[in-house]
């Protein structure tokens, strides 16, 4: 299978990043599978039902999040019903949503999951054991033909363990949150591809994503009298393009994607 997993959408530069490349992608790449994170999709904090539609409207497979999920609390009325709209699973059992969907693609299925790291992160439950459980009714290869893990936070030795922890049991680790690319995309010994970080889909003439001032205050006087607004200019959307077998689950092709806005853009997929 062809999938393209992509970062932490920020604002509304980034939402029309996402509307204008992923129907070009996934013609261009004859993408099976679509992963985006959109966590920082409205105003750079959190998402709605509306935009999680408009994502699906253009090919958007399933949208992940993170700390920011709650953030729109009108999320919380539809988080139970939109099946595709993942919360960390390792969240407590009370909070609404799921952290995990399976749907088929033309006859093979195709598990995502998202998880949150817990080193400089909200205190939540051990992401390796709630994974190591999951998996064990998600096999690579057997019952599943992709499983996708997009692990959200912080620290990179946090994402790097969870990345080897899980290496041969699924098709692919993302780390997402920093909304900085990392350039270690490669496939660990027992064929799970790996990216610490995807990076954002924002403008990168910012500070995260967000305007610059407010932030520089932040760190220079200890406080801003603006709000941190998310910045407006050319976004580049940032992600991971993996080719998996369909017989193993194991990926077999990973490459970084960068589009648009002011990043030096990657080669086109061939």
């Amino acid at each position: 299978m062809k999938i393209l997993m992509c970062g932490d959408v920020v604002g509304r530069t980034g939402r029309e990043a996402v509307l204008h490349y992923i129907p070009l992608l996934r013609d261009l790449w004859a993408l099976d599978v679509v992963v985006v994170n959109g966590e920082n999709a409205a105003h750079g904090f959190g998402i709605t039902q509306q935009i999680s539609e408009e994502f699906y409207e253009v090919g958007v497979d399933v949208i992940t999040t993170g700390n920011h999920i709650l953030d729109q609390k009108e999320i919380l009325k539809t988080l139970n019903q939109n099946k595709r709209l993942l919360r960390p699973i390792n969240y407590p059992k009370s909070t609404p949503g799921h952290g995990v969907v399976s749907f088929e693609v033309q006859g093979k299925r195709v598990t995502v999951i998202n998880a949150m790291a817990r080193l400089f992160m909200d205190p939540l439950d051990d992401p390796f054991s709630g994974l190591d459980q999951l998996l064990a009714s998600h096999r690579l290869g057997k019952t599943d033909q992709a499983i996708l893990v997009d692990f959200h936070g912080e620290g990179t030795s946090e994402k790097m363990a969870m990345g080897h922890f899980l290496d041969g049991r699924v098709s692919a680790v993302v780390g997402t949150h920093t909304h900085v690319p990392t350039a270690d995309t490669h496939i660990l010994d027992n064929g799970t591809a790996y990216q610490t970080d995807l990076g954002m889909v924002g403008d990168y003439n910012s500070v995260v994503g967000m305007e610059k001032q407010a932030p520089i205050d932040r760190f220079t006087k200890k406080y801003s009298s603006e709000r941190l607004a998310p910045a407006t200019g050319p976004a580049t959307l940032c992600g991971m393009y993996l080719e998996t077998d369909d017989k193993t689950g194991k990926s077999i092709k990973a490459r970084p994607v960068r589009l648009g806005g002011c990043l030096q853009p990657t080669d086109v997929i061939e």
